[in-house]
């Protein structure tokens, strides 16, 4: 009978190999549960952790590790800044774990294609610069498309467009046409992503879905429409003020709805595709405007 060294041996397999067996847990020593004062008193870590937690309760507070391994040495606490990194790590309280999931998470973009199957199922918005010669400035041009049939639901061209005007504009969007179940997508312009924003969506029961940086293919559809919009007008006239160009851009759009042929809609304009699919595609209105901005002052001014 033949040994297991002799095996081993005449193989080439070295013993340490032979026996070595993988352990479960990480290489090297065992982390310590235990962390040392300035007065020489050993605390828990889950103490340091509570001070760490403590800290990240300030209302602005988005510290690295480096800055919380300062302050826990002003606390009294003798720590190396790698063991700082290794419990907020493992607590997920890094910069940008806990604080980037403050109010209304964002959802993302599953599937790159849009597949709408009805007008105003899948709704896209986006923002454009437009320059203002009259004015030596740029304006920012806020649109809103449906999907199915790149009709331009609603837009708003002004020299400042904060979240306040994104949540006036889409709620005249949702009072003027009938909307259930509809998915909006857009990118992440501090408009879009303000807390404020999202959760007027959510109580709307909107679903709102973010694009993933440096994807604007993921928004295809309107960004195509700023390219027609690029061509067709701001390559074309010289706007003398933000009132002129408001002007050409609402006369442009009722154009664009009504006239302009579209190569995926088999060379029809918004308005005659859905005549054809037999959609209506009149809005009805239900409030005045003036109505629908009071009832929506209540909502930004808790924000």
């Amino acid at each position: 009978m033949v040994s297991k060294q002799d095996l081993l041996q005449w193989s080439g397999v070295p013993r340490s190999s032979f026996y070595y067996k993988r352990g479960d847990g990480l290489r090297g020593r065992k982390p310590t549960e235990m962390t040392v004062t300035q007065d020489g008193d050993l605390v828990e870590n889950t103490v340091v952790l509570s001070d760490v937690e403590a800290i990240l309760q300030q209302e602005f507070c988005c510290y690295g590790y480096k800055n919380f391994w300062d302050e826990l040495k002003v606390k009294g606490y003798v720590i190396n800044h790698k063991k700082v990194y290794r419990l907020m790590k493992i607590h997920n309280l890094l910069f940008n774990r806990r604080i980037g999931s403050i109010g209304v998470p964002r959802q993302f973009v599953r599937f790159r294609k849009i597949k709408a199957e009805k007008p105003l199922e899948h709704l896209c918005m986006d923002i454009k610069y437009i320059h203002i010669h009259g004015g030596q400035r740029n304006a920012l041009l806020l649109m809103v498309i449906d999907a199915y049939s790149r009709k331009v639901l609603t837009h708003m061209l002004r020299f400042n467009i904060k979240k306040g005007d994104v949540i006036v504009l889409l709620s005249l969007l949702l009072r003027e046409y009938k909307i259930e179940g509809i998915t909006l997508r857009n990118d992440n312009v501090s408009q879009f992503i303000a807390n404020v924003v999202r959760q007027f969506l959510k109580e709307k029961g909107v679903n709102q879905e973010f694009t993933h940086v440096a994807t604007p293919e993921e928004n295809a559809y309107i960004e195509a429409l700023h390219s027609n919009v690029q061509r067709e007008v701001v390559e074309r006239f010289e706007f003398e003020s933000i009132y002129h160009a408001q002007m050409i851009f609402q006369r442009y759009y009722d154009w664009y709805n009504k006239e302009r042929k579209h190569g995926s809609l088999g060379r029809k304009s918004p308005e005659q595709y859905l005549r054809e699919k037999n959609y209506i595609s009149d809005p009805y209105k239900t409030e005045k405007k003036e109505e629908i901005v009071s009832n929506i002052n209540p909502i930004l001014s808790k924000n």
